[in-house]
């Protein structure tokens, strides 16, 4: 008996057993095979590691499979996210002061009118950012990401 991983035309991947190899082409070929999640006739062999036995047995790594479309998109439209959100840090540090962890006291000030109206920047705890709300003070939070994130 051999079992084979599989795959449909819908990339829907699965596992079987059979006789021997050919047992397995006969029945793809007369078309018995179908995909248990979508019911897809067109099944072929996903690829392998094969069953390796010996006195000392070793993983051998899986070679990566290619990436799906969607897979693809994803990773485009995360690394387009990535650089906006590095372009907006760099255009908040280039025009905001950062007060650093003074966020929450230098937010009141400016908006009792204690201190000028400007554009600031900073760190908060969570208990922070809440009392701020509870005043009506609107702050927002954004992944502060690294260059070399």
């Amino acid at each position: 008996m051999i079992r084979y991983r599989l795959r449909c035309n819908a990339e829907h991947e699965f596992e079987a057993w059979f006789q021997n190899s050919s047992a397995f082409e006969k029945q793809a070929e007369s078309g018995l095979l179908s995909c248990p999640d979508c019911g897809s006739s067109q099944v072929t062999r996903a690829l392998m590691a094969p069953a390796l036995q010996g006195t000392h047995r070793e993983t051998l790594p899986v070679p990566a499979e290619p990436p799906s479309a969607e897979q693809k998109q994803v990773a485009t439209q995360a690394l387009a996210l990535k650089q906006q959100l590095l372009s907006l840090r760099r255009k908040i540090e280039e025009n905001f002061d950062n007060v650093g962890d003074r966020f929450a006291e230098e937010a009141r000030k400016i908006h009792y009118g204690d201190s000028d109206p400007r554009g600031i920047y900073g760190d908060t705890t969570p208990q922070e950012r809440e009392a701020l709300a509870d005043e009506g003070i609107e702050v927002s939070s954004i992944p502060w990401l690294r260059d070399d994130a």
